[in-house]
């Protein structure tokens, strides 16, 4: 009303109820009915020549108290058509009311200024359009710019609200203003983490605030959620902003996990060949960044390996977040599950662990995962068949360490120590390897691994009996030990199992 009623053009001049100019007039209706409230919804400026106004002071003032209970944003008379001044009664009665009272001067028409709220409104919807685009503008050179965490941001400058950011798991990804605040809460209990999950975008209740919290979802399974707080009901403005800004972080996380799964396709096959050929094995470990050792060995026992790939990939990023150490895991798909090779943890649970817990919430998860430690990547190639081991022992997660009796006394021996005892034992032998080639220590691990059976032993190496005879016969004068005794074996075997990481042996 204040500014309808601040156009000179117009001429209007107020004679009540000016507390009442911050009312919003949302069309401008002209009406002689006696009763006109059936035909209104509100919001309108009424416009009248008075000749139905009533002709008494109680009819008056009813007219007036009819307009303001049913939410009219004011009442505008035309003089010296019908009346010649506004009544007395009308003026007090509005006045009280704060309900603004208006006479046309002049020569304005009705019509011009039916024109005005129209031509306003009409401005204004050009005005907002053009602060969308300037606003979606800003999102999307954010999100070439920074990202993330750029989009959200110029999310909540365009509505003055407050932004969160979640990934798939419910956890904050990023946060307008940072830190933690008590709408959140709302958000996450909002999400339903496993089951049906919110589909496009819903309306929360927060106090006088509304939160908008919307989906972002691609091909069927859910990358995220994003909320907007408003101190006010959320305008359709407000809406499309937060739809576009969804649609923005949606194609960032989805570029972000092709590119993920991409990146660890490329490395699978260097991985697969360290594990699978010894002969190739140490130039793909040349290829292959992985993370500093120890690493953790994860075999993932499914019927699907090849299905279960890119669910891990994602499963990853969950478990590890983004960064060099995501980028330096690796992974392949075997003949019975996925070998994943993630850097070891000293604290509980483990990496493994909780990427197993992760993926066996999924359909077509893992049904076992079986793990232990490798020293380096000379060492993977048996970490791998005794994660493949472990896993085959029965459902769940289960790592070397915390199921053999073996890792207890490992883990009570100083590191000096178990350095100067595995070269005591093993050094002539890593000697004679590095010089010439051979892999006496790798055909002595696999011997114990095979309860010294030769048949076994010969298969698993891919040699034929007599070479593997003859290679064994060689570690025994290298080493100045024999097979055949017990004792011998013994310190063959820990010194191995210290090496390692883990104790050879089904």
């Amino acid at each position: 009303m204040r500014a309808l009623t601040a156009r000179p053009d117009l001429e209007i001049r107020i004679r009540a109820g000016h507390g009442g100019l911050d009312r919003t007039v949302r069309w401008a209706h002209v009406t002689e009915l006696h009763d006109p409230v059936r035909w209104l919804r509100g919001g309108e400026l009424v416009l009248t020549v008075g000749l139905n106004v009533g002709a008494t002071e109680a009819e008056q003032r009813a007219y007036v108290a009819r307009l303001d209970t049913a939410g009219c944003a004011g009442l505008g008379f035309a003089l010296d058509t019908w009346l010649t001044e506004i009544p007395p009664a009308m003026v007090d009665e509005a006045e009280q009311r704060n309900m603004p009272l208006l006479s046309v001067e002049g020569n304005t028409p009705f019509i011009a200024i039916v024109e005005a709220v129209a031509e306003h409104y009409a401005t204004e919807q050009l005005r907002l359009q053009g602060k969308m685009l300037t606003a979606q503008d800003a999102m999307v050179r954010s999100a070439l710019r920074t990202g993330l965490p750029g989009v959200v941001t110029e999310l909540t400058k365009a509505v003055a609200g407050e932004a969160l950011l979640l990934d798939q798991n419910g956890l904050t990804t990023h946060s307008v203003p940072g830190g933690e605040h008590p709408w959140h809460s709302t958000v996450r209990s909002a999400v339903v983490l496993d089951g049906d999950r919110p589909r496009g975008m819903s309306i929360l209740a927060d106090g006088d605030a509304t939160i908008l919290l919307q989906s972002l979802r691609a091909g069927g399974s859910t990358l995220g959620w994003l909320a907007l707080r408003c101190s006010s009901p959320a305008s359709a403005p407000t809406r499309m902003l937060t739809n576009h800004a969804a649609s923005l972080l949606t194609m960032h996380l989805l570029r972000s996990r092709d590119a993920r799964r991409l990146h660890h396709r490329a490395r699978a096959p260097l991985l697969r060949l360290l594990v699978t050929d010894r002969t190739a094995g140490a130039s793909a470990a040349r290829l292959l960044t992985l993370p500093p050792p120890p690493f953790e060995v994860v075999h993932l026992a499914t019927d699907r390996p090849d299905t279960l790939v890119d669910q891990v990939v994602d499963a990853l990023a969950d478990v590890m977040g983004s960064g060099p150490a995501l980028d330096r895991a690796a992974l392949c798909a075997l003949d019975d599950g996925v070998l994943v090779v993630l850097p070891e943890s000293r604290t509980r649970p483990r990496l493994g662990e909780l990427l197993f817990t992760d993926l066996a919430a999924r359909p077509e998860g893992p049904r076992a995962a079986g793990a232990c430690q490798a020293r380096g990547s000379a060492y993977l190639a048996d970490a791998a068949n005794r994660a493949r081991r472990i896993a085959a022992s029965g459902p769940g997660y289960r790592h070397a360490a915390d199921t053999e009796a073996w890792s207890l006394l490992r883990d009570s021996l100083p590191a000096e120590a178990s350095e100067e005892f595995q070269q005591t034992v093993l050094g002539a032998l890593r000697e004679h390897d590095a010089r010439n080639g051979t892999e006496l220590v790798a055909t002595l691990r696999s011997y114990l691994e095979h309860n010294c059976g030769i048949e076994a032993t010969a298969r698993a190496l891919g040699v034929h009996r007599n070479t593997l005879r003859a290679r064994l016969r060689t570690a025994e004068r290298v080493m100045g030990r024999s097979l055949d005794v017990p004792r011998h074996r013994l310190e063959l075997w820990a010194a191995l199992a210290l090496d390692a990481g883990s104790a050879p042996g089904p």
